[in-house]
């Protein structure tokens, strides 16, 4: 093949960001400004000047030159944005990268910015003022991008210069753009090809996005499909008679949607947004065969009629009040419209799905059931599955883009045509009969030829069946990502009931832990040694990780409760000796052991992450020590790592001291990181050895590529700690009084402050006279005593059976 010459390789140009211009700072274009933050770009946020004072500002003698005054509107977005919770910003660090300034004084400076992001108010008219000022200060090749949820790119761009079209189209974020990884993008007329495809690949690799191309039709793809599936769930929903809390109920995790179902979903985002994005629909798709599926219920007009728009108002399907200082949420009754206390949901349907924990089982579970409440979700998916297969081009070409948005934008574990897989072809055709409606064309022709299925692996290889090409086409984007469900079939090695070994390849072997909430139990402990075993044996590196929601909740709690309880001491100290000996054992392995980590990772998952050579955690990873909750301490090796990084940080003075009362404290108080950012500033992860990947979904690529890296490296394992420097009776001297002071501030309770003492004991080595030098394996005998005798409580065993019942801690 003939070489590139220099004129054609210089013609070539890398396109880079070195900073971002945000116009329009209200609750989306904050929010995208502490994204772009986030991930590490200097952003200018604008937006408009005030024109008149506020009664302060008189007060105060200012004008409206006065600098104070300028940016006050931009100033008071932000900050509410900042106050948002969720918070938009993964660290305290973030906000300091967003740079304020207003649109009369600043708009020269998007000079300086190689992507400007228009955030305005959905208006056309308004964008397209804010585009003509855009022109006059943009450098030539700049990216200029909005954040329309629906206005076409044709009706925005007119007017531009030729540049100003080839460098424009929409990249729509969906809120809040931290948490949720759909960005679409949408080129428009004229979008030069290399723009979208730099788009797309930034989005993916800089913001953690997954980035849909998008067709510029009415709403694009996720809003288009995830509101029909709202709009006729609410037509539905009169006929079967059924409350608010019983469809969410229904609708949430058990289906595999996010915890806010419906109902408070429409509540967060507001009944006036997506009664404006229905109407939107019916107006602009006059040829949509569901179009009047888009006409909004008698209730629902009569709600906003009333102003029941959801949180901004107090009020909407639900409604939250403070009796006797104890919050109580009411539903709305749909035919008074009047608020009433919710009724529990019970049913043999309900009791079934939570029992199972595969979710296609339980979609096939629903489909399986005659109960009225599975008659209301078959209709629903029926009518879901009819509307995507008709939106089949009209949206998108291939299956797998419609499915990719509507779980990203949505939060959805599985998109419609995955669903449709999940309960059987045939069995989603016999429910569309059932129900009146009928698929596109090309669905019965697929049938008709033999296919029976939307998706298909063949060699660890996800294809997708494409309705023009009339046959399976590779799911694009897959070399990003290793995903394990694709090389189930071919790469396992080894598995037991709750973890499997997999071949990554290029040397590195992968454990998956697939346990409820990928707890860690004795089965898991087995996996992770069998995996050491194999690994020293004949691979270069071990990387831990796997694709469940969570990457760990934490020690098996009931395996502990039931032991503990039927006084089994010598069994239980025989399974805390097996984690910690596992969690040694990775921390000394022959090979580079890399622990991928994401979602919640807590107790025996953070032990796990705190002993690896490397962590690969995803931005959003909560991860904390929150043993205490349960009424013990960390005694998987994560008591004795603290103690160990407490002595990392001697130097002359109190600093080591004062580090132990900041690791007793965050300990004690069951503090959980609310992102791999700020867990590296709170001590759990070390910033020489974590990594940091926005894409979850590349996690675990990224780990394996660490894992390879340490093991190129020359990967020589470290040795035992036989001099860890402990503080003794110098530490403990003042544990009490703070203890004191931080029971009567209402931080924690009595027993709370007995835990503690227990947990500052091991930390500090316990009763020592003053400084001295143990080992690890004494700091391991400490903890592990320590939680024996606090299982032996009847207090932590309320505790942790409060726990196993509900889910949520119990401070007695």
């Amino acid at each position: 093949m003939q070489a590139a010459t220099i004129a054609e390789v210089s013609t070539r140009t890398q396109r880079r960001i070195r900073k971002v211009a945000v116009l329009g700072a209200g609750v989306m274009g904050s929010q995208i400004a502490l994204h772009f933050a986030g991930a590490g770009f200097p952003v200018l946020l604008l937006d408009i000047a005030p024109t008149t004072l506020t009664p302060e500002e008189e007060a105060k003698g200012l004008t409206l030159d006065h600098p104070e005054v300028r940016n006050r509107i931009v100033r008071e977005l932000f900050q509410r944005a900042l106050k948002l919770s969720p918070s938009p910003s993964f660290s305290s660090a973030v906000p300091e990268r967003v740079e304020l300034g207003n649109f009369t004084d600043d708009f020269r400076r998007i000079e300086e910015a190689d992507w400007i992001l228009e955030a305005v108010v959905e208006d056309l008219q308004i964008k397209r003022q804010v585009y003509a000022e855009v022109e006059k200060y943009r450098r030539p090749g700049t990216l200029v991008t909005s954040n329309t949820s629906g206005i076409p790119m044709r009706f925005l761009v007119e007017g531009r210069s030729a540049d100003f079209r080839r460098h424009f189209a929409g990249t729509h974020f969906f809120n809040p753009p931290r948490y949720l990884p759909l960005l679409e993008i949408i080129p428009g007329p004229d979008t030069d090809p290399e723009v979208i495809e730099f788009l797309m690949h930034f989005g993916q690799l800089h913001l953690g996005k997954e980035t849909v191309l998008c067709k510029d039709t009415p709403a694009f793809i996720a809003n288009r499909v995830g509101v029909y599936a709202i709009m006729h769930l609410l037509h539905a929903l009169p006929r079967y008679g059924l409350t608010v809390e019983e469809v969410d109920q229904l609708t949430g995790p058990l289906i595999g949607h996010p915890k806010s179902a419906t109902f408070r979903t429409a509540d967060v985002v507001g009944l006036d947004t997506l009664a404006k994005v229905a109407r939107g629909l019916y107006e602009n798709c006059p040829q949509d065969e569901a179009r009047e599926t888009f006409k909004l219920p008698d209730y629902l007009n009569k709600m906003l009629d009333k102003g029941l728009l959801g949180e901004k108002a107090g009020k909407g399907f639900y409604q939250k009040l403070h009796v006797n200082g104890t919050s109580v949420i009411q539903s709305l009754d749909l035919a008074t419209l009047e608020y009433k206390e919710q009724k529990k949901v019970r049913s043999p349907l309900l009791e079934q799905l939570k029992a199972e924990e595969k979710l296609s089982r339980r979609l096939k579970l629903i489909v399986q059931s005659d109960e009225p409440y599975a008659e209301l979700l078959k209709e629903n998916m029926a009518a879901l599955f009819a509307y995507v297969s008709h939106r089949i081009p009209e949206i998108a070409d291939e299956i797998y883009a419609i499915d990719a948005a509507v779980r990203a934008g949505f939060g959805w574990q599985l998109g419609p045509f995955e669903k449709w897989d999940a309960i059987g072809l045939e069995a989603g055709l016999a429910a569309m009969a059932k129900y009146g409606l009928r698929p596109a064309a090309w669905v019965e022709e697929m049938q008709q030829a033999g296919y029976t299925r939307f998706y298909e692996v063949r060699q660890g290889r996800k294809y997708a069946y494409s309705p023009q090409r009339k046959t399976y086409v590779e799911v694009p984007g897959q070399d990003w990502y290793i995903i394990l469900d694709t090389l189930r079939e071919e790469r396992v090695i080894w598995q037991n009931s709750g973890a499997s070994l997999f071949d990554l390849g290029d040397g590195i072997l992968g454990v998956e832990f697939h346990t409820k909430m990928n707890t860690i139990g004795g089965e898991v402990l087995e996996a992770i040694q069998r995996a050491l075993d194999i690994a020293e044996r004949h691979y270069d590196g071990l990387v831990i990780g796997n694709q469940g929601e969570n990457f760990s909740a934490g020690a098996n709690l009931a395996m502990i409760f039931l032991l503990a309880a039927e006084q089994e001491w010598d069994e239980l100290d025989f399974a805390v000796q097996l984690f910690q000996r596992t969690v040694m054992r990775l921390r000394y392995s022959s090979v580079p052991v890399v622990v991928a980590t994401h979602g919640l990772t807590l107790g025996g998952g953070c032990e796990m992450a705190l002993h690896a050579d490397g962590v690969q955690a995803a931005a959003e990873t909560y991860i904390g020590l929150v043993e205490v909750g349960a009424g013990v301490i960390p005694a998987g090796g994560g008591s004795k790592e603290m103690a160990v990084r407490i002595a990392e940080r001697y130097v002359e003075g109190d600093v080591e001291l004062n580090y132990f009362r900041d690791i007793l404290t965050m300990i004690a108080t069951a503090r959980v990181a609310t992102s791999a950012f700020e867990a590296v500033a709170m001590g759990l992860l070390r910033p020489y050895q974590t990594r940091i990947t926005l894409n979850r979904q590349k996690v675990l690529r990224d780990a394996k590529s660490y894992a390879r890296f340490l093991a190129e490296q020359g990967y020589v394992p470290p040795q035992p700690k036989r001099q860890v420097r402990v503080l003794g009776r110098t530490a403990l001297g003042g544990v009490e009084a703070s203890l004191y002071q931080m029971q009567q501030a209402g931080y924690i309770t009595e027993y709370d402050r007995h835990i503690t003492r227990k947990l500052a004991y091991v930390l500090a080595g316990g009763d020592l006279t003053g400084v001295q030098y143990v080992s690890e394996e004494y700091l391991l005998d400490l903890e592990r005593e320590a939680f024996l005798s606090l299982c032996g409580e009847r207090r932590t065993l309320e505790r942790i059976q409060h726990l196993l019942k509900t889910g949520k801690p119990l401070r007695n």
